[in-house]
C-alpha cells in the first residue's frame, strides 16, 4: 500500500496528511485570516511525518491541489511538493482543487444521489472559480471562473438541487436565497485529506505528473497589484 503526502495550499487554508492506501493517518491543516504557507507548510510536514510514526523515505508519491486558487498558495505548495519529489526521487500526483472539495463533502455528507455540487474558490469581487459534480465525483461542468449574478447557474438550478459551499459561496446565498433548490454549506474549506483517496486512485492507475514541467491551474493570469505610496 502507498505511502502518500498530500499537500493542500490553494486557499486561505494550509492542510497536509499522510495517508497508507485508502487510510489517512494524519492530518495538519490551519485555516488563517491570512495567508502564511510559507512559515507553516514545512512544519506542517514535519509534523504529520512525526505523528505518523515515519520519515520523508517512507513516502511513494506526493499530491497536490493543483488549483484554481490563490497564486502565491498554489506557487508555494508546488515548489515545496516539487522540491519533496526530486530530493526522494518519488512520483508527483495533481488533484483538481474543486474536485476534491467536492469530494470531501459527498463523502461527509447525506444528500440525494441527484444532487449536484458546486464549490466555490472566491475570485475577489463578485467573481468565483467554480464547477458541477454529480455525487459519482464526476464532472457535470468543468472549472470555469464565473461573475455571479441573479442568472447564474439558472438553468442548473431549475432541474437539481446543487449544494455550494467554499470560500467563495457566500457571494451567491443571498442572491439565491428564494430558490429552494439552492443549498449552502457554511465554513468549508480545502483540506488535504480530500486529496488522499483521488491520490490513491491516481497512482494505482499510473496517472503521475511530470515533475519538471508541471504548473499549477491558475485559471487566471497573475496581476499584480501596485504598493500604495507612503505619504
Amino acid at each position: 500500500m502507498p505511502t502518500i503526502l498530500s499537500i493542500e495550499t490553494s486557499t486561505r487554508a494550509c492542510s497536509v496528511s499522510i495517508s497508507k492506501g485508502h487510510e489517512i493517518i494524519s492530518v495538519v491543516e490551519e485555516v488563517g485570516d491570512g495567508y502564511s504557507h510559507a512559515e507553516n507548510l514545512s512544519v506542517f510536514i514535519a509534523k504529520a511525518l512525526a505523528e505518523s510514526d515515519m520519515n520523508y523515505r517512507d513516502l511513494n508519491a506526493v499530491a497536490i491541489s493543483k488549483g484554481p486558487g490563490s497564486y502565491t498558495g498554489l506557487r508555494i505548495g508546488t515548489s515545496t511538493a516539487k522540491g519533496l519529489c526530486y530530493a526522494l526521487d518519488i512520483p508527483l500526483i495533481s488533484v483538481p482543487t474543486l474536485q476534491a472539495m467536492a469530494y470531501g463533502l459527498s463523502k461527509e455528507s447525506n444528500y440525494s444521489n441527484d444532487t449536484l455540487y458546486c464549490p466555490m474558490i472566491d475570485a475577489r469581487r463578485m467573481e468565483v472559480y467554480s464547477a458541477f459534480f454529480n455525487s459519482k465525483n464526476e464532472f457535470v461542468r468543468e472549472t470555469q471562473a464565473d461573475i455571479i449574478d441573479e442568472s447564474s447557474y439558472l438553468n442548473y438550478l431549475s432541474d437539481s438541487k446543487i449544494v455550494f459551499f467554499g470560500d467563495g459561496s457566500a457571494k451567491c446565498k443571498e442572491i439565491f436565497s428564494s430558490n429552494s433548490n439552492a443549498l449552502f454549506i457554511d465554513d468549508f474549506h480545502p483540506s488535504s485529506q480530500y486529496l488522499s483517496l483521488i491520490a490513491i486512485v491516481k497512482f494505482n492507475a499510473q496517472q503521475l505528473e511530470d515533475t519538471a514541467y508541471f504548473e499549477p491551474y491558475y485559471l487566471k493570469d497573475f496581476v499584480a497589484g501596485k504598493p500604495k505610496k507612503l505619504i
